[in-house]
């Protein structure tokens, strides 16, 4: 099994360094790929990202705890991502564009152009912080996975993890993490379906399954057991702070850069296409397999729900697929990590010392310094990955999707009351968090409300004309522009 793991692994890295024949050894091209991704490689790259360490270890292990009742949080989770991209992706793939910027910070400061480097650098720090932290997670989470099945050290994964992850930002950057994104995707999306169906088959069938599933009190419940209400009322509440959740993909940093990548504006649609086929298909696997390993694993007393996924896989196939499906979850939360590490980088390199640090070798050097955080970080966390991955989420997307929603609106705020929305809707998610009540209601949904709140409340110009005359434009963003209806000042 462990010959079959690294040969797998070893694969998923050559796949990723290969990515070095494709670089131009410029900032643009390590950060954001000279904006020439294939729609395809962009959908399976970003909903692998999306997900990665936890919809292998924390999604599965939180439906383990929960059982059927988690199906609220796929629901709500998706629907809310589907929601936000209808108006959201494209819109911020041409404004990249236009404002020729490579990191996410510096294409939010400058939609419109003019000098908001205060805001740039706020967005870059928070970016920073909570990636940082999000890093830290998935390194924890690849770390879990060796762990359970090779009885490794508790740090060996998350050290692996750091030697790969400096290996793909070496190798060609944003390019070298969305081409492991794309083979890990198609390999665990096989491995999933595969798991699914040889549980289901030991069990002597779905209607044996259902049968066994029956017998584990509150499995096949609807609704979770500690709602803030209880029945329907509480289930649909659940659901919406969930797809809170879902619309909150497009405060990520390092997933929204893969959609800023891609090659042509015009092919959004084909790349989201490929991003939903493949989110509800694995989603949808992976709380079978949840459920399903609350039946095998029954103690649930001492066992570690997160470590589901890697021990139903040691039970129940051969030792080569074992490996097979270990090496695509580590490749998994690895070319995640990278990907979270090269959005640090970004925010120091580009948008804290913008004019400091250009050359590609310092650029590379800063990131392997980050990298070195993001294991320190694992080496002493305490909390679960699902705990502190929806913690570093829910805060990004309160400090910023209620700016991106807003500017995708038309909206032109001014930089201070950016900056203030920002700041007001990260501190009520984390006061949110701090009262416990999170428990019940999902932390982003009161603090992307309280950003979107104070930017509607105010008095903000909302003009479409400015971006031409402050903003280099190419010929789709032009188009674009034509077939928006013309706006007028808001009273």
């Amino acid at each position: 099994m462990i010959v079959s793991f690294i040969g797998f692994l070893l694969a998923f890295t050559l796949i990723g360094l290969s990515s070095m024949w494709k670089s131009r050894g410029t900032r643009h091209d390590y950060y954001i790929a000279s904006g020439a991704i294939k729609p395809w490689l962009v959908g399976l790259s970003a909903v692998a990202t999306n997900n990665s360490g936890y919809m292998f270890i924390g999604v599965i292990g939180y439906t383990y705890v929960t059982g059927l009742a988690s199906i609220w949080l796929m629901f709500g989770w998706i629907s809310g991502d589907f929601l936000a991209s209808t108006f959201v992706h494209a819109r911020l793939r041409a404004a990249t564009s236009r404002s020729d910027e490579f990191s996410y910070a510096g294409v939010l400061s400058n939609w419109y152009g003019g000098n908001n480097g205060a805001l740039q650098r706020l967005i870059g720090i928070i970016s920073l912080v909570f990636l940082l932290a999000y890093a830290s997670a998935q390194l924890v989470a690849g770390s879990k996975a060796l762990h359970v099945l090779f009885d490794w050290p508790a740090w060996a994964g998350a050290a692996m993890g750091t030697v790969l992850v400096t290996l793909y930002c070496f190798a060609g950057g944003i390019r070298a993490s969305i081409w492991t994104d794309a083979a890990q995707s198609i390999i665990m999306i096989f491995a999933m379906g595969l798991l699914l169906a040889v549980a289901v088959g030991a069990l002597g069938g779905m209607d044996s399954a259902l049968v066994q599933m029956q017998m584990v009190p509150g499995l096949l419940d609807w609704f979770p057991r500690d709602l803030a209400l209880p029945g329907l009322a509480g289930g649909v509440l659940f659901a919406i702070s969930w797809m809170f959740a879902g619309l909150s993909v497009i405060g990520q940093p390092h997933i929204m850069i893969r959609f800023m990548a891609l090659d042509d504006n015009t092919k959004m649609r084909r790349a989201r296409i490929w991003y939903y086929l493949w989110f509800l298909a694995f989603y949808s696997m992976a709380t079978g397999v949840g459920m399903l390993s609350r039946i095998y694993l029954a103690d649930t007393g001492s066992f570690d729900a997160e470590l589901a996924l890697p021990t139903m896989a040691l039970e129940l196939l051969p030792p080569a697929l074992v490996g097979l499906i270990l090496a695509g979850i580590f490749a998994a939360t690895m070319s995640t990590a990278d990907s979270l590490v090269l959005s640090c980088s970004a925010a120091i390199t580009h948008d804290l010392f913008p004019h400091r640090i250009k050359r590609t070798v310092l650029v590379k050097l800063v990131t392997v310094v980050i990298t070195l955080g993001a294991l320190g970080l694992a080496l002493i966390n305490s909390q679960s990955v699902f705990s502190l991955v929806i913690m570093a989420w829910s805060a990004l997307a309160s400090a910023f999707a209620p700016l991106l929603i807003v500017l995708c609106l038309g909206y032109q705020p001014s930089q201070r009351l950016s900056i203030l929305a920002v700041v007001f809707g990260l501190a009520v998610a984390l006061f949110w968090r701090y009262l416990g009540w999170h428990s019940a209601i999902y932390e982003g949904l009161p603090g992307i409300c309280a950003g979107l709140l104070l930017l509607m409340s105010l008095p903000v110009r909302r003009s479409i004309s400015s971006r031409l005359s402050n903003a280099r434009v190419n010929t789709s963003s032009v188009q674009q522009f034509k077939a928006e209806p013309r706006l007028l000042e808001r009273p």
